[in-house]
């Protein structure tokens, strides 16, 4: 399923990134473009997952996460929420085979106690049963939100402060990267989002601190393999300083003042 019918070209992505992040977006207006309902629009999205899957594990990239379903989600009408968490439950119960198969570990960020118990135990068990594979690590975002994952990594390093664990002064930024629902994770490289949107919704607040960031029109479910390699070459244009900055004038000359104002969008100075 994850692997290509036949051999090809892959282009050369250096440097690449070892960590995307993906907020895919579009599925519902691709549908009604279509004159299908949203949930048809769910449902051809989860073949855009796939292919990304086999993406990353061809260009060798080591983890993958994906938001399929935030905290603010349940809003949405009744039976969409319904659909989707028919799609959610169909996915753990078909699907671990497959990444078995191909070396893919599933993991599932967010806070799972509001899903019903079928999807409890499949979550629980598809997680054990991937969890010694190392070709790609594969994470899902389900009931998932970053003010969320930042507040309940505090609490638990709140807690541990009460119960004389640890001092206040050593609650420092490693620590509550420690608590994260990433703690096992590197921060992402690259973020993607798709359908033209600006913004990543409660996604990885924390995580995305130096994420280079990559916007583009196309919708969810037309994401294919040649628009995510269009992405990662964007991605190896990126000059990723992380705050530092080089003096391209060399000698006595006096070089022109260099910031960080890098534009996320393009990788180019604001």
């Amino acid at each position: 399923m994850y692997r290509s019918s036949a051999p090809r070209r892959i282009p050369d992505i250096n440097p690449k990134p070892n960590h995307v992040a993906v907020i895919m977006d579009g599925n519902g207006r691709w549908a009604n473009a279509q004159g299908l309902s949203r949930v048809a629009g769910h449902k051809r999205g989860v073949d855009s997952v796939k292919s990304l899957i086999k993406s990353c594990i061809q260009h060798d990239i080591g983890y993958l996460s994906i938001f399929a379903f935030s905290s603010e989600n349940w809003r949405r009408p009744q039976s969409e929420v319904d659909a989707l968490m028919d799609l959610l439950g169909n996915a753990l119960e078909t699907q671990t085979k497959k990444l078995n198969e191909n070396g893919v570990r599933l993991k599932l960020l967010g806070d799972l106690t509001r899903f019903s118990p079928r999807i409890q135990q499949l979550a629980a068990q598809a997680q054990a049963e991937t969890a010694h594979n190392t070709k790609l690590v594969f994470a899902v975002a389900i009931n998932y939100g970053g003010r969320w994952d930042i507040a309940q990594a505090s609490r638990r390093l709140a807690e541990k402060v009460e119960r004389g664990e640890m001092a206040a002064a050593h609650v420092t930024e490693d620590a509550i990267a420690s608590e994260l629902v990433t703690a096992d994770m590197p921060d992402p490289d690259l973020f993607i989002r798709t359908s033209g949107e600006y913004r990543i919704s409660n996604f990885l607040l924390w995580q995305a601190a130096y994420a280079e960031f990559y916007f583009t029109d196309v919708l969810w479910p037309d994401f294919d393999e040649h628009e995510f390699t269009e992405a990662l070459l964007k991605y190896t244009r990126r000059d990723r300083r992380f705050g530092g900055a080089v003096d391209k004038v060399q000698g006595d000359g006096v070089a022109p003042a260099e910031n960080d104002n890098t534009d996320p969008a393009r990788g180019e100075a604001a």
